[in-house]
């Protein structure tokens, strides 16, 4: 696939608003097929857990569901990167898509036969785990070519808000879509990814042949070696690793919302969502204003504004005190995703961004597991609130260390 020539006035290269951005017609078919694949693959998720405990009735197997999802995807991770720079991106989408459109049409298949078992569930789950590091490095490769720099960050803000929109608005569709038979998820979520994968399917972009470097572990493991010699990439990656390491909070909201804030499920569906709303607020912001000016210090000031609301949370007994904290944190939090983000891809020569996005996916990945395995180790040690409280206070330390130890991330000026 080439690029085919912008005719549309917003591409003039000095216009550098919403308008210009939403102009350019590849990047309003990758925001397309964005919207539907973020939205079916939250809906399908959300119906296999159901389906399996409509089975089993086991919170055991529940959890197996997220565990095969997950190692699958951190073992490719790398690989998937890899390949994200060594072949066609688009495609490499395009066939992702198509995969978990089959993946749930043999769902459906196999309801209508009755031929669901707990293992079949499993099965899929593993395979949609090993699919998504694909479609994740190809996605955060392949957005970088569809618009030019001047435009990167507002980009990668509308991105944000299209991924927190789809995360909260995907299992409210998929759960009213339950109501009428969890083949009707399934059949939803297979027409979603077809209608993604096809209009994914029509991104135009300049392809440039990869290098014939040969497969070996050195060119997978590229990505890692480059971010190491890298202090900006290695500061702003690991920043966020360890900012959502101590920082997260999400494991123990339950544990807030029936034992301490006192307000049942529906408090708790309230609290999941407070980031988000921050978080979305913000991305909306930063699409129309991107930050041009000391960028690497608002990044870290990011961090440890949310860093200070989890403390702040932590230790609240006044539920609409706690709602605004929490959207305080997630507005903070997408301003450092769209920052870090931004840098990254900027910084990052296009024959190496698959394999460190894989990098910068691998991490976050880690931070959301590792963080909620953290939460449960200190809460056990020193209470709910004091660990919610301490890994507030760790996330701020973690800000002003860094501040010291990557001077290149610190002193940053602008993003380009």
């Amino acid at each position: 696939m080439t690029r085919a020539p912008e005719t549309t006035p917003n591409s003039v290269a000095v216009d550098t608003g919403m308008a210009a951005l939403i102009g350019r017609e590849s990047f309003r078919r990758f925001m397309t097929a964005r919207i539907g694949s973020i939205t079916a693959q939250q809906m399908l998720l959300l119906a296999i857990s159901w389906h399996m405990y409509d089975l089993t009735s086991s919170a055991w197997d529940l959890g197996l569901v997220g565990l095969f999802q997950f190692m699958p995807g951190l073992a490719m991770t790398l690989v998937a990167g890899h390949c994200a720079d060594r072949m066609h991106r688009g495609r490499l989408v395009v066939g992702c898509l198509a995969a978990q459109a089959m993946t749930a049409s043999l769902l459906v298949g196999a309801t209508v036969t009755h031929a669901v078992t707990r293992d079949v569930l499993l099965g899929f789950s593993l395979f949609l785990g090993a699919v998504r590091p694909f479609q994740m490095t190809g996605q955060q490769s392949l957005l970088p070519m569809l618009v030019p720099q001047s435009l990167l960050a507002r980009a990668m803000a509308l991105s944000t808000v299209v991924q927190q929109i789809c995360v909260v608005g995907g299992p409210a569709v998929g759960g009213l879509l339950f109501a009428i038979g969890v083949n009707s998820v399934y059949l939803t979520c297979a027409a979603l990814f077809s209608v993604s994968a096809a209009t994914c399917a029509f991104v135009r972009y300049d392809y440039l042949p990869p290098s014939r470097e040969p497969v070996s572990a050195v060119s997978v493991l590229a990505g890692l070696r480059f971010v190491w010699s890298s202090p900006l990439l290695l500061g702003a990656i690991s920043l966020d690793l360890f900012a959502v390491l101590f920082g997260g909070a999400t494991a123990l909201l339950p544990i807030y919302a029936r034992e301490i804030l006192h307000v049942g499920p529906q408090g708790l569906g309230l609290l999941r969502s407070a980031p988000a709303v921050g978080a979305l607020c913000v991305g909306l912001v930063l699409s129309q204003r991107a930050i041009r000016r000391g960028v690497g210090k608002k990044l870290l000031v990011a961090v440890a504004v949310y860093g200070l609301c989890i403390s702040a949370f932590g230790l609240s007994r006044w539920f609409p005190l706690s709602l605004i904290l929490l959207a305080i944190s997630g507005a903070a939090d997408a301003i450092s995703v769209v920052v870090r983000q931004t840098l990254v891809q900027l910084e990052t020569p296009d024959r190496m961004r698959g394999r460190v996005s894989a990098v910068n996916t691998l991490f976050i990945g880690a931070s959301n597991q590792l963080g909620e395995f953290e939460s449960g180790v200190t809460a056990t040690a020193f209470g709910v609130i004091g660990s919610v409280v301490l890994g507030g206070c760790a996330t701020i330390f973690v800000s002003l260390a860094w501040s010291r130890l990557f001077r290149s991330l610190a002193d940053r000026d602008n993003l380009h």
